[in-house]
């Protein structure tokens, strides 16, 4: 979408991305979700547009309060393009309607959302805690939490700039050829690979599980763990990752009763003498 001219700046773009990362789920509701937080992000452009037509800007906080939800950091680029699509309107171009532009919204909020859960939670999260997590075992606050802090809010703001100026610069065309390219697929296939290997990893390292029984064989004594562990290293610490997995993502088990269901389990079990 290329602007002949322009009513926005730099800096009435850059003040509606500072609102939409840090108010993102203010006023979050069952209702209509971030559909407030989209309406305070806006605002600064569309007064800006819209400061001499009352009647106008009433009209765009309307439509902007309709249903919104999205991943807020790789979504982002949807509002920005909004911004464009309001400045468009405001110069006249023609079929750009209060239902187009909603229309928009609606249909990329969950696919980009799917895209930034994945990127962030499947595989950024779990590379930084790959190498922060042991460090605040040890009680190392420095390297251990405030570096996953810093790490994390970073990286997340830099994609998330560069997504907002983009998606205003390129306009919805420039997305929707992003979203169809093979480029896209290609990084989502290697970030949820790279994310279940690191997740495996954690897995192995932090998930202590073992089984203490052990079966006497004549003079001698077969050890279950020894056994165990010849025929998979962390065979156990994987069984109970994987059975984690499996009620939480299968069975829509809630992350409360999976806890609850994991203590009942280490105390049972312990007490029994079967794992430790």
């Amino acid at each position: 979408m290329e602007k002949s001219k322009s009513l926005l700046t730099k800096k009435d773009i850059t003040k509606s991305f500072w609102r939409w990362t840090f108010f993102s789920h203010s006023n979050y509701n069952y209702e209509r979700l971030q559909s407030t937080a989209v309406v305070n992000a806006l605002t600064p452009a569309l007064k800006k547009l819209y400061s001499d037509d009352k009647e106008e800007m009433k009209k765009a906080i309307t439509r902007h309060l309709q249903f919104f939800n999205t991943e807020p950091n790789f979504g982002c680029a949807i509002l920005s393009i909004t911004i464009a699509l309001e400045e468009e309107r405001k110069l006249g171009a023609s079929g750009i309607d209060d239902t187009g532009i909603n229309s928009f919204k609606t249909g990329l909020m969950g696919p980009l959302a799917g895209i930034g859960d994945t990127l962030w939670q499947g595989t950024i999260i779990p590379i930084l805690l790959s190498f922060t997590l042991a460090f605040g075992a040890e009680g190392n606050i420095l390297m251990g939490p405030v570096l996953f802090f810093l790490s994390h809010f970073i990286i997340m703001l830099a994609i998330s700039y560069k997504l907002w100026m983009l998606g205003y610069e390129k306009g919805k065309e420039g997305i929707l050829k992003l979203m169809s390219g093979n480029l896209l697929k290609t990084v989502l296939t290697f970030a949820q690979t790279l994310g279940a290997i690191v997740i495996g990893a954690l897995a192995s390292q932090f998930v202590a599980i073992s089984s203490p029984l052990s079966v006497s064989l004549g003079q001698g004594e077969l050890v279950i763990q020894d056994l165990l562990d010849q025929l998979i290293k962390g065979l156990l610490p994987l069984a109970l990752t994987l059975g984690v997995y499996y009620l939480l993502r299968k069975k829509q088990m809630k992350t409360t009763h999976m806890l609850v269901a994991l203590i009942l389990f280490g105390l049972v079990f312990g007490l029994l003498g079967i794992f430790a």
